[in-house]
């Protein structure tokens, strides 16, 4: 059970940056932030989940089989990640590439104290053993303030997979696509940096400022980070809707409003983007299809562009209705990983992206998000991130593009370094 206060926030922006600095030395963090990006199915603007009561990591086995059990015994809230590699407990597959991040598949906990901001006001959810901590906490926050890093977050970023290797993987993701073996595949290499230290706070900052996205995060377990400014939204669960938003299609922006607006348009204009878009809706209706009440899965929007700081994106939402009695982690485990993260047919994608791709994705392309007591979800797509394990000293990231019969090599790498941009400008 928890205690459960309101308090109104005068100034929600400031608000939003004492509560981090207050929660960062906490073993467990997950601060989710909107940016006060306006967009369809948001509940809160912040979240904020610290200090684990309770938590349970797995790796890919039986790992859906257990989260199903831990979210049935606390039925509180739960703050958590999925790793991409969890394919493995879903399919037959394998993860055997290079790891040097080194991250559990999967971890999630159950926060002692809660925090979630919507416009001026804020909802404080306690546990009970600590509920006597709530005012001294609040007061806390609010005396905190920015403090001047003499740590400088700086390393050399190395890149996993030539360019030269880059152009040739991609050829042969063509050939697959020439022959029938799949459709479309997201393919991604990484660029990383060993013995190498930052600032995982001062980090998540920085990139925060330069992309403003509606998923932003700041994941901390021990010492192990997630600094996310991901722009996607997997999948949420509201009541009996469930909600899908794949991403497919990128176009710079430009500082120049004519050009930025030509930009726009090209992308909404071009065959190669649509054509990859539709074929991820049409996996995700699919996948949404294996929970759905019958007749029930929708497109409510397709190929509409949104912009954000960085880049112009391609986006679609696919919606479905479920039963009362279906498992939440029946719908998770049944649409991952998320389609835009894989291509089509989905388990043909991932065995040739196993072949193919130089490192294990881990936490990279999975996902983040919440449980709420009654078994509604929200998680984002971890794309546009860094991750960093401050044990190993070991810092990546990784980017991808979605690979059709339409692709253009040195136009899949250029899109990449486009995508890797602000995680460059905000290490170096």
């Amino acid at each position: 059970m928890r205690t459960v206060l309101s308090k109104f926030i005068d100034n929600p922006a400031e608000f939003k940056k004492q509560l981090l600095l207050w929660a960062n030395p906490n073993r467990e963090v997950v601060f989710l932030d909107s940016n006060s990006y306006i967009q369809s199915y948001s509940n809160y603007d912040c979240i904020l989940a610290v200090d684990a009561f309770t938590s349970m990591v797995t790796d890919y086995s039986k790992s859906f089989e257990d989260l199903h059990q831990y979210q049935s015994q606390t039925k509180d809230w739960l703050f958590g990640y999925l790793s991409y590699d969890l394919k493995n407990d879903i399919e037959d597959l394998q993860s055997n590439n290079h790891d040097g991040l080194e991250f559990p598949d999967m971890f999630f906990f159950q926060p002692k104290k809660l925090f979630l901001l919507k416009g001026n006001e804020l909802e404080i959810h306690y546990l009970r053993l600590c509920d006597d901590e709530i005012e001294s906490d609040f007061e806390e926050i609010l005396q905190c303030s920015e403090m001047h890093s003499v740590f400088q977050s700086s390393v050399e970023v190395q890149q996993r997979i030539s360019k030269e290797d880059y152009l040739s993987k991609v050829s042969k993701f063509l050939e697959h696509i020439q022959r029938g073996d799949i459709y479309e595949a997201n393919f991604c290499m990484e660029f990383y940096a060993d013995n190498s230290q930052i600032n995982p706070l001062e980090v998540y900052q920085k990139l925060n400022a330069l992309s403003e996205p509606p998923f932003a995060v700041y994941f901390k377990n021990k010492q192990q980070y997630l600094l996310s400014a991901s722009p996607e939204r997997y999948l949420k669960k509201e009541g009996t809707k469930v909600i899908s938003q794949p991403i497919k299609g990128t176009a710079k922006r430009f500082i120049d409003k004519d050009l930025d607006n030509n930009s726009k348009f090209q992308l909404s204009e071009d065959p190669k983007e649509r054509s990859e878009n539709i074929m991820i809706v049409d996996l995700v209706r699919n996948d949404l299809s294996k929970t759905a009440t019958k007749g029930s899965v929708k497109v409510e929007e397709l190929c509409k562009i949104y912009s954000f700081q960085q880049v112009h994106q391609m986006i679609s939402t696919v919606v479905s209705e479920v039963e009362h009695s279906t498992s939440s982690i029946e719908i998770l485990r049944t649409t991952f990983p998320m389609g835009s993260m894989t291509g089509a047919p989905k388990i043909s994608a991932m065995n040739i992206i196993e072949s193919l791709e130089e490192t294990k994705r881990g936490l990279y392309s999975g996902a983040v998000g919440y449980f709420t007591p009654n078994g509604d979800f929200d998680f984002n797509v971890v794309i546009r991130s860094i991750l960093y394990n401050a044990q190993n000293q070991y810092v990546s990231f990784s980017v991808g593009s979605a690979i059709t019969s339409l692709s253009n090599p040195e136009n899949e790498y250029e899109e990449c370094l486009l995508k890797a941009k602000a995680m460059f400008a905000v290490l170096s």
